[in-house]
């Protein structure tokens, strides 16, 4: 590895740590209310995580260097389960 990429990693390892915490801080609005459904605490969680999982894609498991095609597909998936959780969390708000 060159120094360069090694220096990517440790920035998004960082980036990633520091998302990992605001996550924890944002969770943790909630206090006595945590059972309660609130619907920006979950957007900003499922955000949060989506973010972290595209982080994890490109630099981690490398699909920045894989055929455009992987990387289009990679971020398909990571739309489709965007929708399908946030989609989720809304029907079964708009059915309780």
């Amino acid at each position: 590895m060159s120094a360069g990429s090694d220096k990517r990693l440790l920035v998004a390892w960082l980036a990633l740590s520091a998302i990992t915490i605001a996550s924890g801080a944002l969770a943790s609005l909630g206090g006595r209310d945590a059972l309660r459904p609130n619907a920006a605490l979950t957007f900003g969680v499922i955000a949060i995580a989506l973010v972290k999982v595209r982080v994890i894609l490109r630099e981690f498991m490398e699909v920045r260097h894989a055929p455009a095609l992987l990387c289009r597909l990679t971020d398909g998936w990571l739309l489709f389960t965007a929708v399908s959780l946030l989609g989720t969390y809304v029907a079964g708000i708009a059915t309780s």
